[in-house]
């Protein structure tokens, strides 16, 4: 006697039970979504990503980031930044002319533009060590005592490198005197206070001055 073939199917049980055929095709449902989410985020995250890029770039004033080597002294913020290779590798506060921008000789105002240290001066002097003439008077200025325009501990004096802006008759950084170099009146690093130079604290101008050689270039702006 043959054995009855069973009608039993497995397109037939599921026909049979609806709420099996709504469970497949929800799960079909289900992940088809999860493929197309997952080839979004893909296509995002390159844009996310060179946003933040261009955040992180613009955290620094666009002056400070173009500059790429030497000292740039920004009037405006009454700071002094020195560049190695483009980086960013000291930032002192300093003090320019309480008499503004300029560069007339006996305007006693801070010149502009481009510059290099010509001569530097003091290598080995003490702390507070007072200059006059650029030479060494052997004497120690009493720090915040005086309200002359003493220069103190080292000395880098600048030479103009544009003609007809800090360069020639009249108008000449180097002949006008204009040092970057430490001052008795540390009490007014920060604000505008000197009489055309660059003053720094004591402790900055002498940290500053084995960092730099003579011929490194100075940007000098508003």
């Amino acid at each position: 006697m043959r054995a009855r073939k069973s009608s039993f199917s497995k397109k037939s049980f599921i026909a049979s039970h609806p709420l099996i055929s709504l469970f497949i095709m929800l799960a079909v449902a289900l992940s088809l979504y999860a493929t197309l989410t997952s080839a979004d985020k893909i296509n995002e995250s390159p844009v996310l990503e060179n946003n933040l890029i261009k955040e992180t770039m613009i955290t620094q004033p666009e002056k400070v980031i173009d500059f790429i080597e030497g000292i740039l002294v920004d009037i405006s913020e009454q700071q002094l930044y020195l560049y190695n290779n483009g980086q960013l590798i000291r930032q002192y506060p300093v003090s320019t002319s309480k008499y503004g921008i300029g560069n007339t000789a006996g305007s006693n105002k801070t010149p502009l533009g481009r510059h290099r240290i010509k001569t530097k001066i003091g290598d080995d002097a003490p702390k507070y060590t007072i200059f006059i003439g650029r030479q060494n008077s052997g004497k120690l200025a009493d720090i915040n005592e005086s309200r002359d325009d003493l220069v103190t501990s080292r000395i880098m004096w600048l030479e103009g490198l544009e003609a007809g802006k800090n360069s020639g008759k009249g108008i000449d950084s180097y002949q006008r005197y204009i040092y970057i170099h430490g001052t008795a009146e540390e009490n007014a690093i920060g604000t505008p206070a000197s009489h055309g130079c660059i003053r720094m604290y004591n402790e900055d101008v002498i940290d500053l001055y084995p960092r730099v050689d003579e011929g490194t270039l100075v940007t000098i702006q508003e």
